[in-house]
C-alpha cells in the first residue's frame, strides 16, 4: 500500500499534459467561468450581507426569485450584465466594470 500520497498539484499537472489540444482549451474556458462564478458570488453576498439585506429582500428589490440569488451567491449560477445590474441597482449602487 502507497503510503505517500501524489501532491495535488503533480496529479493536476499530469492530466492537463495529457489533454489534447481542444480538450485544453475547453478545460480552459471551463475554468475561467468557473472562476468568475466564484468571484461574482462572494462580490454580490459581501454586497448584500454588507447592506444588512436577506436573498429574498434582495430578490424582490432587483426583481427575481430568492432562488436565484441563492444560486448566484453557491456558485451554481453566472448572473448576465443584466442581473448584475438589477442586483447593484437593488444594492443602492451601479454595476461597473473595469479591467
Amino acid at each position: 500500500m502507497n503510503t505517500n500520497p501524489t501532491p495535488w498539484e503533480q496529479v493536476r499537472d499530469d492530466s492537463l499534459s495529457a489533454m489534447t489540444a481542444a480538450e485544453r482549451k475547453e478545460y480552459d474556458a471551463a475554468s475561467i467561468e468557473a472562476e468568475a462564478r466564484l468571484e461574482l458570488a462572494e462580490l454580490v453576498y459581501g454586497a448584500r450581507t454588507a447592506a444588512g439585506l436577506t436573498q429574498t429582500e434582495l430578490a424582490r428589490r432587483a426583481g427575481t426569485r430568492q432562488a436565484v440569488i441563492s444560486a448566484i451567491e453557491n456558485g451554481a449560477q453566472a448572473p448576465g450584465g443584466v442581473m448584475l445590474s438589477r442586483i447593484a441597482h437593488a444594492l443602492g449602487g451601479s454595476l461597473r466594470i473595469a479591467a
